[in-house]
């Protein structure tokens, strides 16, 4: 054997050394770490049955961020405060009984204050949607503050981007924070010609290579926007022509809010929290929580949650919220890959005699996450949960209404991705006249939709059904 052949294979013997070494190493780190136990051995058999692969997929996907704060407790706490009297505004509310436990559960999650005096519109189609923010953008006199996860350079978005240039100009502040991952379609010149024209403009979590980094997993997934503290807007529309013109399977459903009043607050304190962690600029200006009168009777928690902290704020604030339910249940989400805490809740609910219904899109823009979402299904089938494939295009929409008082909407997917890796934030709506509301919307999508009966769901063919047990073996990751 020549030298040559010799050296390479030391160094196919070191590599595979190595390997072995760093494998056995993360599976320690993994173990040690204490996650759930399900995920835990997801990941052990994804490292052992995937040699390299697996590790790879890890690296970028599966790395515990929990001690990796983007900002600190106590500057959280310092930043929450602005909220004007937070502390009294909660004492002095009186919440519907029933939902008592879950308001004093958000708080001390994480001291979300119950706002009163707030007015709710709700926007089910694109064009309404941002017909109502350019209108608010233009009245802008002081502020705007904007965030979303997809902000792409086409029409909508070029649109969104004058007004903004536009009101820079007549010396509104105006700051930007998009997801440097979400927004990777579009051009960095847009963004830097906002910058040049008076937007201060703000990627979230900037990498350098998209999907060569651990980073690609922890995303900002919001969409709020805030004009002069006194009206914001919360939901799942991001800004892309397609919230416009829908998809190739029909329109584009999707869920958004305006609110008004004091609850305004509680968006504008999530924007300035992001805006400190991404620029670490505090902006303390009591001119972003003006004083304000009462707007409707909707009383309002803007809960946040992220990969950072030990609680996921709206993943318990759902659970809480069907554990209390006694009539009904209606669930609208692009995705289900739902925790074993939430699929039980939920179960039980429907067993117990809730009226429990699950609406989900015939046709996803995502095939992986749509078939690990199908290997759910059975499970809710069997528990008598009511489910329905929106038949009209693409359903995006976020929304759930407990009984007849409780409406919760905004970013976060009925998902382990929108429970535990992104930031998301979920107004939860005390208010029977909006649930109302929410629950019509509802019963309209469901006459564009079918009903999925477990007789027909047995019938897949066994090809279908391992392809979603296979699917959901990746569900932490997706």
């Amino acid at each position: 054997m020549d030298v040559a052949a010799q050296a390479t294979d030391h160094l196919i013997l070191l590599f595979q050394i190595l390997y072995v070494v760093t494998a056995l190493g993360t599976m320690v780190v993994i173990i040690s770490e204490n996650r759930n136990p399900l995920k835990t051995i997801s990941w052990v058999l994804i490292l052992l049955l995937l040699p390299l692969v697996g590790l790879i997929i890890y690296y970028f996907f599966g790395e515990d961020n929990r001690k990796q704060r983007l900002i600190s407790h106590k500057m959280y706490k310092k930043l929450n405060r602005r909220s004007i009297g937070r502390r009294e505004l909660l004492e002095t509310l009186n919440p519907p009984v029933e939902y008592k436990g879950l308001v004093n559960l958000l708080n001390r999650l994480k001291g979300t204050p119950l706002y009163g005096g707030s007015s709710v519109t709700f926007y089910s189609s694109g064009p309404d949607k941002f017909e109502a923010l350019f209108e608010e953008l233009e009245r802008a006199e002081k502020h705007i503050h904007i965030q979303y996860y997809i902000f792409l350079d086409d029409e909508i978005g070029c649109k969104t981007r004058d007004i903004l240039l536009r009101k820079a100009a007549e010396g509104v502040e105006v700051r930007l924070i998009y997801d440097d991952v979400g927004s990777w379609k579009a051009k960095r010149r847009f963004f830097k010609d906002m910058q040049a024209g008076g937007v201060e403009v703000q990627p979230f979590l900037k990498v350098a290579f998209k999907f060569l980094t651990s980073r690609v997993n922890y995303r900002n997934h919001r969409k709020i926007v805030v004009v002069d503290g006194k009206v914001g807007f919360v939901g799942g529309m991001n800004v892309a022509d397609r919230y416009i013109n829908g998809v190739g399977s029909g329109i584009w459903r999707d869920s958004h809010v305006k609110i008004e009043g004091k609850a305004v607050a509680g968006l504008q304190t999530s924007f300035l929290i992001d805006w400190y962690s991404s620029r670490k600029e505090f902006l303390a200006s009591d001119t972003y929580y003006p004083i304000l009168d009462t707007e409707g009777d909707n009383m309002i928690q803007l809960v946040t949650s992220g990969p950072v902290g030990q609680f996921k704020d709206i993943h318990l604030g759902i659970l809480q919220a069907i554990s209390n339910a006694k009539e009904s249940v209606y669930i609208q989400t692009p995705y289900f890959i739902p925790t074993d805490s939430l699929m039980q809740v939920i179960q039980m609910a429907a067993m117990r005699g809730v009226d429990v219904r699950l609406m989900l899109p015939r046709h996803s823009d995502t095939t992986f996450v749509h078939i690990a979402s199908m290997s759910f299904l059975k499970e809710v089938l069997d528990a008598k949960v009511n489910v329905y494939f929106f038949e009209a295009g693409f359903l995006h929409s976020k929304l759930m209404t407990v009984d007849n008082s409780l409406t919760i909407t905004g970013s976060a997917n009925m998902d382990m991705r929108s429970f535990e890796h992104n930031f998301e934030i979920d107004a939860f709506i005390y208010s029977e006249e909006t649930c109302r509301r929410a629950q019509e919307i509802f019963l309209k999508d469901m006459e564009c939709s079918t009903q999925l009966l477990v007789e027909e769901w047995d019938q897949r063919s066994r090809i279908e059904k391992f392809k979603e047990s296979v699917m959901r073996l990746f569900s932490p990751l997706l």
